[in-house]
């Protein structure tokens, strides 16, 4: 009976250690998974930093981490269409103005069909025409810096491109993973 009460306060902050290590290892069981799911993908680097800085990305597994991407990339293409439009209401330079309007051209049908489709079909585990929809939005991104490019010496939607393009590239290799 001395062994019970000498093993019983031994035992109580063995499991009181075990249950407060247990939310930390979820939490590195999650960040792993975000590394190692990155790792497979062209930016790597680009992947995790966005995936991490999400709220709900701990505790993620691969699908969730795939439509963190899908939002994120929308959100992104939302945010540079805005942008654009900023631009062709401020430039008066009509050399500039064209490839603007073309830009949005393509960025209109990717922000209110060409993403939210996808994420429609991806949410309906329609993984392949998911990835056809976020890969044509990579597309429309690089068209459109080459478009600038063809008009201007410095694309002023150069690195929001780029951007939109690599998210693209990202969730299409994150999307395969689940095929």
């Amino acid at each position: 009976m001395n062994s019970f009460f000498f093993l019983m306060p031994i035992f109580l902050f063995s499991l009181t250690i075990v249950s407060l290590r247990a939310p930390a290892l979820s939490l590195e069981k999650s960040v792993d998974l975000i590394k190692k799911t990155c790792r497979k993908t062209p930016y790597h680097d680009l992947c995790v930093s966005s995936l991490r800085s999400y709220p709900g990305s701990s505790g993620a597994t691969v699908h969730d981490l795939a439509g963190i991407m899908l939002n994120l990339t929308l959100a992104n293409a939302t945010d540079t269409l805005s942008f654009i439009q900023v631009l062709i209401n401020q430039t008066e330079d009509p050399q500039l103005e064209m490839p603007l309007d073309y830009c949005a051209e393509l960025y209109i049908p990717v922000v209110k069909y060409t993403l939210p489709q996808a994420i429609d079909a991806f949410d309906k585990s329609q993984y392949g025409f998911a990835e056809y929809g976020v890969s044509d939005a990579g597309d429309q991104a690089n068209t459109c810096e080459k478009q600038l490019s063809k008009s201007t010496a410095s694309s002023p939607l150069g690195d929001r491109n780029k951007l939109m393009s690599e998210l693209c590239d990202v969730a299409v290799a994150i999307i395969k993973m689940l095929q």
